[in-house]
Order: C-alpha cells, then sequence, then structure tokens
C-alpha cells in the first residue's frame, strides 16, 4: 500500500510518523469520510470489483470511493499500517422492514488501545463505510451520540454474544446494524459483495447511491435526486448529464478521471432510465 499517497489523499501527510492515538484516529476517521465517497457507481459502469483492500486501496488513490467492504477494507489496512490495533468484524446493516441480523452484509472496524478523555477503556468503533453514518468514530460505550443532525445509538446486540448493536437516527438511510467481536477476514465477505454487486435484488444493483459525510450533514445523490440533510438542506433533480456529472464532482470530490466518454454516456443512460422507470 501507498502509505503516502493515501495520507496525501486524505490531506493528512503528517500522520505518516504519528504515534497511534485516539485523536490522530478522529483525525484520519473525519477526512476519510469527508474526501472519499460511498459510492457503487463501479456496478452501474459494469466494472467488477473484489474485497481486496489493496484493489480499493488503488481505487481510492486514483480518486474513487466505494461501500462498506472496499472503504472499511481499505481504511483498516492503512490503520494497521500506521500501528493502529484494529480488528475487522462481520457485521448487518438493515433497513426499514427488515428484521436485525448478521448477515454479512457490512464489514465493521473497532480500534483498540487508544484511551483519551472520552473514552478512557481506549476501544472504539470506526466505520468509513456507513454512507451517512459516524462522521468521528464512536467510543465502544453504551450509549447516546450526536453528529451533526443525526444521533446515533450504542448498545449491545441480542443478535451475538459480546456484539454491539448502532442504532441510526431515523433520518438515515437504515435503522440499525449489528455486529459481532469475533475477528473477521477479507474472504467473509466474498460471497455477499457477489451478491450485492450482481444481484437484480440488491439495492446497489436498483439504486446508484452516491454519499458523502461532514460535520455539518449529509449530502446524498440516489439516481438522478441529489439531497442534503443538515445544514444547507436541499433537494433537486438532475436533469442533465453535465448536471450530474458536475455534481459528482463538486459535491462528492468524484470527477471520475478514470471513466471514458463513452463510458460515461452508457452510465448516463442507465441513469436516465432508471429514473424515468421510477417516476413511471
Amino acid at each position: 500500500m501507498d502509505i503516502p499517497g493515501y495520507l496525501r489523499r486524505l490531506g493528512l501527510p503528517e500522520l505518516e510518523h504519528a504515534a497511534p492515538s485516539a485523536a490522530a484516529l478522529r483525525a484520519l476517521h473525519t477526512a476519510h469520510v469527508e474526501r472519499v465517497a460511498y459510492e457503487v457507481l463501479e456496478i452501474w459502469l459494469g466494472r467488477p470489483t473484489t474485497v481486496d483492500p489493496l484493489e480499493s486501496a488503488g481505487r481510492i488513490l486514483g480518486g474513487r470511493g466505494g461501500y462498506c467492504y472496499h472503504l472499511n477494507g481499505a481504511f483498516s489496512e492503512l490503520l494497521a499500517k500506521l500501528g493502529y490495533a484494529v480488528t475487522r468484524h462481520v457485521g448487518g446493516a438493515q433497513g426499514r422492514g427488515e428484521e436485525p441480523g448478521i448477515t454479512g452484509n457490512h464489514l465493521v472496524l473497532t480500534v483498540s488501545g487508544l484511551p483519551d478523555e472520552t473514552n478512557p477503556g481506549g476501544a472504539w468503533l470506526a466505520d468509513v463505510g456507513l454512507g451517512d453514518g459516524l462522521h468521528e468514530p464512536l467510543p465502544l460505550v453504551s450509549g447516546v451520540y450526536r453528529q451533526g443532525p443525526h444521533e446515533y445509538g450504542l448498545r449491545p446486540s441480542d443478535m451475538a454474544p459480546g456484539g454491539w448493536r448502532l442504532d441510526h437516527d431515523p433520518s438515515g438511510s437504515f435503522i440499525r446494524m449489528d455486529f459481532g467481536m469475533e475477528p473477521a477476514v477479507m474472504a467473509d465477505f466474498a460471497a455477499k459483495h457477489e451478491h450485492l454487486t450482481t444481484s437484480p435484488e440488491s439495492g446497489f444493483v436498483r439504486v446508484a447511491v452516491v454519499q458523502r459525510r461532514d460535520a455539518r450533514g449529509i449530502d446524498s445523490l440516489r439516481g438522478l435526486v441529489l439531497s442534503r440533510l443538515g445544514v444547507g438542506a436541499d433537494r433537486v433533480t438532475l436533469d442533465s448529464a453535465r448536471d450530474y456529472f458536475a455534481a459528482l464532482a463538486d459535491v462528492f470530490s468524484l470527477p471520475l478521471e478514470d471513466v471514458s466518454g463513452r463510458e460515461k454516456e452508457k452510465l448516463w443512460g442507465r441513469l436516465h432510465a432508471a429514473h424515468e422507470a421510477w417516476l413511471a
């Protein structure tokens, strides 16, 4: 992994030789969700991906993003190289009407050994792959936490002994996320990744989602509908390819420099057709 390049992508080159700390973890986490978009456009471009963290990191260094397996996978590799005690876990995020369960549709990270005045125990939930989820890591302690427009609850999960449940804000894109504390490897997510990127039943296949989190709110692009939750709240439909790709570049820092003009034409055609079908 190109550690200096990754840190430059996050705007934090000075942390390459810094000792692990809660403050540095917080800086890395917030920079990641602000600068690296949650996006599933590779699916809509017809470009297969894997869950390999180095492959994901390469795309991130090239100016792209990904979803949880990509973002948390690459971020965990970065943290490990920087000396953090980071562990991957199998999680399950549920939408409205879905039963709770650790389904493997989410990769979760915890980081240990970083006590500070807000978290003497030193264990943290770090998750840069929830889209409209966390801006900063949360102490792995039961409680209610406010970050910008969202309020999160963290409590023991009844889905796994010793596991945890993150309750999302009612205005969020999902209801809850459960995870167990057993360590996981990336191969544990390969089958679910195949389903999420290819199945007609997958939300990623049905809707082209792009999201970006900052301290004051969340920018979301679902199909052609661009919305802002929090400070500067707004909602608009992008009616032209020019507006769509300008929003990707300006709002989400996704200029798609790795995508050819022909690919962009095909992508816009798919997006426009899906939007018309949704309207109908």
